[in-house]
């Protein structure tokens, strides 16, 4: 686009005020807005914008990872230049890769600093299409100060934590907290259901959905118990409306002091934390329940990543902010202030950072080996496995069908998709 006389004007005065010659320019990012991260990121592209003379421009996409996707297909597919930057989610680079800068040239190398693990997950056909910005792994919330109350210990088990949470809440009802439940969760239709559906699967031995080499594993026994241990809290110790929550819903009714415990990411500690929450320095944080004493711990591998649209009108500018971004300094600070976790691995010895969140070195391993949802193997088909999964699981959650049924229908129609 040509720019008029008063634009090279204020662009040739813009310039020579920074003391380069350089041109400034105009760069948009959509950054998501659970909790504090629209403001803990806008903190981080001002501090470039000032750094570098280059205005940025914040873009409005919605909270629900399943619906950003969907908007991110539709603006990448029409080659629209409207989003620069894109944050996306630890399973889309497969998805996305044909419309995502190569960024390898870009980095200088940083990649190397940041967990292996996510590197290659956003290195596709050997071109690294977005850069590791903060991992997550699902954690468990819970109140420390009413299991002290009532003797008892963090769970191990899933097991242990309806014993604990059905106990505590009829306990805390009849003390006059009618609001109080004993597990709150995300339960809608959407991306964070499977997340949390596959933990309980994997926790109970019952697999990935769909296992490296590409074969469905979802209908076993395993499976289908977890899917009933988890149909059991609805309504006893989590409410009914637990089924439209995402990670918001339930940290509202966990931060207003009126849940036992929570499942959520660890981006929750710092609000929990906050000057203004009524349960400040009442909480603790543990790995995720086992599925029974022979089970195992397991928290799904979240995250996101910043990558550059191939459409982008400036994308050695809009690369520059992703390294910016994604580098040491910057992550430290959204780690202290936001909790949100670093894929740098020097950070998780920081002692400001430790300091800021303890739980960071207690769980190292939680958020260094989170279980993987099944994008890998099912590659640009893995948003439509995706939508079965959860779909099929919140059916059995509402009561509409059996595990075993769902399971056995849900083979089928995933055998079909990655066929």
């Amino acid at each position: 686009m040509k720019l008029n006389q008063l634009s090279r004007f204020a662009v040739l005065a813009s310039s020579l005020l920074l003391g380069t010659s350089i041109q400034a320019a105009t760069v948009t990012i959509s950054c998501g807005a659970v909790g504090t991260e629209l403001d803990v990121c806008r903190d981080g592209v001002e501090a470039w914008s000032k750094k570098t003379g280059h205005e940025v421009k914040l873009v409005s996409t919605p909270n629900s990872s399943t619906e950003r996707l969907s908007l991110y297909q539709q603006i990448l597919s029409a080659q629209s230049t409207d989003i620069d930057v894109m944050q996306i989610d630890v399973v889309w680079p497969g998805m996305l890769e044909k419309h995502l800068l190569d960024l390898k040239s870009h980095t200088n190398g940083a990649e190397k600093d940041h967990f292996p693990s996510l590197v290659q997950n956003n290195t596709v056909n050997g071109r690294l299409v977005a850069m590791p910005w903060f991992t997550d792994a699902g954690v468990l919330y819970y109140r420390k100060d009413l299991l002290k109350k009532y003797g008892y210990e963090a769970p191990t088990t899933w097991e242990q934590l309806t014993d604990i949470a059905n106990d505590v809440q009829a306990k805390e009802r009849q003390a006059g907290n009618e609001q109080m439940w004993g597990y709150v969760w995300q339960g809608r239709a959407y991306e964070g259901l499977t997340c949390d559906a596959l933990e309980w699967i994997y926790s109970y031995d019952g697999g990935t959905i769909i296992d490296p080499n590409g074969k469905v594993t979802i209908n076993n026994p395993q499976a289908a118990k977890a899917l009933d241990t988890a149909k059991g809290w609805i309504g006893t110790i989590s409410p009914a409306g637990v089924l439209n929550y995402t990670e918001e819903e339930a940290r509202g009714v966990f931060q207003s002091g009126n849940s036992v415990f929570m499942r959520n990411w660890p981006y929750a500690w710092a609000l929990s934390q906050a000057d203004d929450s009524p349960i400040k320095d009442k909480v603790g944080v543990v790995a995720l329940p086992k599925g029974g004493e022979k089970g195992q711990h397991a928290g799904t591998l979240g995250g996101w990543q910043l990558a550059v649209s191939r459409y982008s009108k400036n994308p050695d500018i809009a690369a520059d902010l992703v390294a910016y971004l994604t580098g040491y300094e910057e992550q430290k600070r959204r780690a202290i202030v936001g909790s949100y976790n670093p894929t740098i691995m020097a950070l998780y010895k920081d002692q400001e950072v430790l300091e800021a969140t303890p739980f960071f070195g207690s769980l190292y391993d939680t958020f260094a080996n989170g279980v993987a949802r099944p994008s890998t193997p099912t590659g640009d088909k893995y948003g439509r496995v995706s939508n079965a999964f959860f779909n099929s699981v919140h059916g059995v959650l509402s009561g509409n069908g059996n595990s075993q049924s769902a399971l056995k229908s849900l083979e089928k129609q995933l055998k079909r998709l990655v066929r």
